[in-house]
């Protein structure tokens, strides 16, 4: 009886702390990637969006390291107050597939809290290559094999994934040039030491508007609208049959967090994801903003554990991991 009451009187002590949230306390989006990339643009964007929604302000936490893992792994720790928040994309889906050992397990850890948007990939060379359409960039890769060498910004990366699907669709190996990040791996694109990279289009984009790389294809099932990625054919009119590749992000909680406060973030989400200055943002970067069931939680989780299974042999099969 004595145990019942004190159990009793906890959760009423916590109620209003739960109907306050967040109060004056910031509230931390964990990015498991450096500063300036692809993914941090988009968690900035989002916790502008997401400001007066939730009632808060949003702090963003660089947390780089072995392919996001590092930061997904202390969000995965953190307490499950809704004051630590973790802004992922697809490679929450691969990590299992592509580390022999986690230190966290991504269906269990965290509470789904909404798909944000899908990025899609584009194709892209150094500025010399000599081909400028992508039928000359099959026929240059074709006579170069052995020779060709693919950027990505490291294991556990988007573009590494999208490196590994375009090799094994067109049959053709590449030695493949990790990078600690996207802004090195673009650096050396630009300077000529690489030859080819598949990246999202929020890092992509400026590039490809300045000419300062040559632009090939965009790898979704359909043209983009904006700027000069609206001139990119997709892989499929390019003759690369079945490729079609989307790096989505979304928000995450550590497991336990209370759901009055995950019910809260997903609303504020969804709020912020009709914020018309996020769509501009997002837009002009080539993002397509989740209007769809998984901005649900439900439906979120369903959704990664579908991408876990449907990537998850593409990656055994290429035969990359990472300790």
């Amino acid at each position: 009886m004595r145990t019942t009451l004190l159990l009793a009187a906890g959760l009423m002590a916590s109620l209003p702390a739960l109907a306050q949230y967040p109060g004056d306390k910031p509230v931390t989006i964990v990015v498991p990637f450096a500063a300036g990339g692809p993914t941090d643009k988009v968690a900035r964007d989002l916790a502008e969006a997401l400001r007066k929604p939730l009632g808060a302000t949003l702090i963003i936490e660089n947390v780089g390291g072995v392919g996001g893992t590092l930061g997904a792994n202390k969000v995965a720790k953190a307490a499950p107050d809704g004051y630590t928040l973790l802004l992922h994309h697809i490679g929450l889906a691969t990590a299992p597939s592509l580390y022999r050992s986690l230190p966290y397990k991504t269906l269990e850890d965290f509470e789904y809290l909404g798909l944000v948007n899908e990025v899609p990939m584009t194709l892209i060379g150094r500025p010399t290559l000599p081909a400028n359409s992508y039928g000359d960039l099959a026929k240059w890769l074709e006579a170069n094999k052995g020779k060709i060498n693919l950027a990505n910004a490291g294991v556990g990366s988007a573009s590494h994934l999208c490196g590994l699907l375009f090799q094994q669709t067109i049959k053709i190996d590449m030695t493949t040039v990790p990078y600690k990040g996207t802004a090195p791996a673009m650096n050396d694109l630009l300077g000529g030491q690489v030859d080819i990279m598949c990246d999202q289009t929020t890092n992509t984009t400026s590039q490809i508007e300045a000419g300062k790389v040559k632009a090939y294809a965009v790898m979704s099932s359909k043209r983009l609208t904006s700027g000069a990625l609206a001139k990119l054919p997709t892989a499929d009119e390019s003759g690369v049959k079945g490729f079609n590749l989307a790096i989505w992000h979304g928000l995450y909680a550590p497991k336990g967090t209370p759901k009055a406060v995950v019910d809260k973030v997903n609303a504020a989400l969804r709020v912020a994801l009709k914020d018309a200055d996020f769509h501009k943002r997002q837009e002009a970067l080539g993002a397509v903003i989740v209007n769809d069931a998984r901005v649900g939680t439900a439906e979120h989780k369903k959704f990664v554990e579908a991408e876990i299974n449907k990537l998850g042999p593409v990656i055994k099969a290429a035969g990359q991991y990472a300790d």
